[in-house]
């Protein structure tokens, strides 16, 4: 039995958007719900009156009714709305706020914001300028389905440059500015970008990195580049004359008027991209229509987001979460965009950017979470000062433990709704996620979303409740693809997600749901490990080892030794500054898995490394140790954010190997 750390208080409960929701729907339907689990079964059993009456309860503007909600429950080929006509960023711009919407921040002790440079926007002056990027692009030519794309900090104009792309019908796309240039090319040679949008700069760490450079390799390794255009310095700094700027674009226009273009429900509105760690990126291509119902739908109802909240989720352009982040406008949200190091110059520097700016709702990794209380295990609790508007901690991207849990109640805040959010680029959005109604409890994500039929299968395929499995969702949603790229037949798109079960999505992760809808995510399914034929998700094992102060991480891969035929488990770890690996911590950290969780759990070998192997959004990448342990070429480096480390561990393995072939028989 989990612990509760948090309860909403009733006058809190009564005060919630999904509170009034499930009123209006319970008048709607004529039909009384006694808990959340009756109200999601319903959801669930009615997707296609649930989402039709969310359309309505939301305001969505469009220009053209749909003339059927759902024209078939097969996966992949299931069509929402059909005959809907709408604009993403109409729903997101086109209202009456007179409040802060966009504001950057950086790292404050290394890096001088120029006095020329626009930190803030108010919801008329986004609007206005986003009009006048639009006309700006049309008049360099870009019409309806072409791909704009943005190597970009998470800076305002990004977000302008997206909605303004929206507003034509063009379609999205951006990679954050650490990616090299074989990984950005690696994307944009798959969408034929018209125009790019290049920021001149980045900051991490307290070091600024130019990318002037690679804008001139763009347009010489991609041929369907028409234009590239230099986003405004931070700094302030001179872009030289002869590239084309986000000034000389926005000149273009004289006025801010234009229309937005009415299109269809599946039009295309992003284009995102796998972590690329098993082989080259799949592009996945997403709807505008299912992308602003399911956010809305998440927001409002999960997040609770009310007009005049301020949110910052800690991402860069490259990682889903910057696309969920910007739809938090359509709520009224001001939005905060942090551009850098977390962790600079602290750890926990990140917290204090959330009490000076009064955020409501703060969004970072689990893994982040996981490294605060490494760093800070006996945290003084509650010294961090004006937490006081923080309501809701979300996090995702990693599993968070429950003593990850346990350290934001003991330590951060008492009385916060801390959400986990999982869902992924896959759906650019949540299947299991936060509830403002519900209780907290320690190491689980609260519910199933509405409107999603998400369970955990058996090995067989049947559902199963308090045992792991196979994450699914056995009922269409708007939010799934609209197809991915170059894909004939949707030969790519069916292998991703229904070659397990006949109509039936699979997610790829490891779960476990309580009776109560609570969830544990494990890690990949397909990096589960399997020592003695007994599954074993990896986060397991990483959250048995929360209580040593000398390990900072660690991530775990299966591997079959030469001459052997049952797998056995290998786990890398960080230590912590001052820390050796040595026999007695490698005993000690043996013992403490194995008393935590089981004898199968526990690693047959331990090996030190300098950092973890994660991708450029910071998740780990434990199929990518499995294949350098197997001796599998790894083809695409380039999408890790320290691909170094690979070294490190190419040296163990070819230890390893060497030693059974010799001294194993």
């Amino acid at each position: 039995m989990s612990e509760i750390l948090w309860n909403p208080k009733e006058n809190r409960i009564k005060n919630t958007n999904l509170f009034n929701y499930t009123r209006w729907i319970e008048k709607k339907i004529g039909q009384n719900f006694t808990d959340y689990k009756s109200l999601h079964s319903w959801s669930t059993e009615n997707i296609e009156e649930f989402w039709e009456l969310f359309v309505e309860y939301s305001g969505i503007i469009y220009h053209t009714k749909h003339t059927r909600v759902l024209n078939s429950y097969q996966m992949p080929g299931a069509k929402w709305f059909e005959g809907m006509k709408l604009n993403f960023a109409e729903n997101v711009i086109e209202n009456k706020y007179d409040w802060l919407a966009l504001k950057y921040l950086t790292e404050s002790q290394s890096f001088n914001i120029s006095g020329l440079y626009k930190t803030e926007y108010t919801f008329k002056e986004l609007k206005t300028y986003v009009k006048k990027a639009a006309i700006g692009l049309k008049f360099l030519g870009v019409k309806k389905g072409d791909c704009i794309a943005g190597y970009v900090a998470n800076v305002p104009e990004a977000v302008i440059a997206a909605l303004a792309a929206s507003v034509i019908g063009a379609i999205w796309s951006s990679a954050s500015p650490d990616f090299g240039i074989d990984a950005l090319c690696d994307r944009l040679k798959q969408i034929n970008p018209k125009i790019v949008f290049v920021s001149p700069e980045y900051i991490y760490n307290s070091k600024t990195f130019n990318l002037i450079s690679v804008a001139d390799q763009l347009k010489e390794k991609i041929s369907s580049i028409e234009k590239i255009i230099i986003l405004p310095s931070p700094s302030g700094n001179n872009i030289s004359s002869i590239n084309f700027s986000w000034h000389d674009m926005l000149s273009l226009s004289v006025s801010d008027s234009i229309k937005y273009a009415a299109l269809p429900f599946d039009h295309p509105l992003y284009i995102m991209f796998s972590s690329g760690t098993t082989g080259a990126p799949k592009g996945i291509v997403h709807g505008a229509g299912g992308t602003i119902i399911q956010h809305l739908k998440e927001h409002k109802l999960h997040c609770n987001f009310k007009p005049g909240d301020k949110l910052l989720y800690f991402t860069t352009t490259g990682w889903m979460m910057w696309n969920w982040q910007l739809s938090a406008l359509a709520s009224g949200v001001s939005v905060y965009l942090y551009d850098g190091s977390p962790a600079y110059p602290e750890l926990t520097s990140l917290w204090d950017v959330v009490a000076e700016n009064k955020i409501t709702h703060f969004g970072t990794s689990g893994r982040y979470i996981e490294s605060c209380m490494k760093k800070q295990p006996s945290l003084i609790p509650y010294s961090i000062e004006g937490l006081e508007n923080l309501q809701v901690v979300l996090y995702t991207g990693s599993p968070l433990s429950a003593a990850g849990y346990k350290w934001i109640y003991n330590g951060i805040k008492k009385d916060v709704m801390l959400s986990g959010i999982s869902g992924g680029t896959d759906i650019l959005s949540c299947f299991v996620l936060g509830n403002p109604i519900l209780p907290v409890k320690a190491g689980k994500i609260q519910c199933k979303g509405l409107g999603v039929d998400v369970a955990a299968f058996d090995a067989e395929g049947i559902e199963t409740i308090n045992e792991t499995g196979e994450m699914v969702c056995r009922k269409p949603l708007p939010c799934m693809p609209v197809k991915f790229l170059n894909d004939v037949n949707k030969q790519k798109y069916t292998s991703a997600y229904f070659n397990e079960y006949n109509n039936v999505w699979t997610h790829g992760d490891y779960i476990e749901f309580d009776e109560e809808g609570h969830s544990v995510i494990y890690g990949r399914s397909d990096a589960t490990l399997n020592p003695g034929g007994v599954r074993i998700g990896c986060a397991e094992i990483y959250s048995a080892l929360d209580e040593l102060i000398y390990v900072n991480g660690a991530i775990a891969a299966g591997w079959v030794p030469p001459k052997q035929s049952d797998e056995i488990i290998i786990l890398f770890v960080v230590m912590n500054k001052g820390f050796s690996l040595n026999q007695l911590i490698e005993k000690e950290i043996k013992s403490t898995i194995q008393k935590h969780r089981s004898p199968r759990h526990v690693p047959k070998y331990i090996f030190a490394i300098t950092e973890l192997p994660v991708t450029r959004s910071g998740k780990p990448v434990e199929l990518t140790i499995k294949a350098v342990l197997k001796n599998t070429e790894i083809k695409n480096r380039s999408a890790l954010q320290n691909p170094e480390i690979i070294k490190e561990i190419e040296v163990y393995r070819d230890q390893l190997e060497k030693y059974f072939r010799y001294n194993v028989t």
